[in-house]
């Protein structure tokens, strides 16, 4: 099995609010020949089939990662966000 080359993440590539920014997801892509695309929101779901299904599927990956919603200072984790930029309830 090939190894996918590790790709190191500045704090520009990472969105305050949630996920990656544009620059982020294109290192991220480059780097790895990956697909990263922008996070759905609901409202984005709800003008296309195919994005509500992207959407609901990371919900329901995303909602079954294990750990904290809240680190040790109580700032929402980067779960946390990343649910809340998908608008996963």
């Amino acid at each position: 099995m090939k190894k996918k080359p590790s790709v190191v993440m500045t704090k520009k590539d990472k969105n305050p609010s949630g996920g990656l920014t544009a620059a982020g997801r294109a290192k991220y892509n480059a780097a790895t020949g990956g697909n990263l695309q922008a996070p759905v929101s609901a409202k984005a779901a709800a003008k296309s089939p195919k994005k509500a299904a992207r959407r609901s599927s990371f919900c329901a990956r995303m909602s079954g990662v294990k750990g904290p919603m809240k680190d040790e200072k109580g700032r929402p984790t980067r779960k946390a966000l990343a649910l809340k930029k998908w608008d996963c309830r």
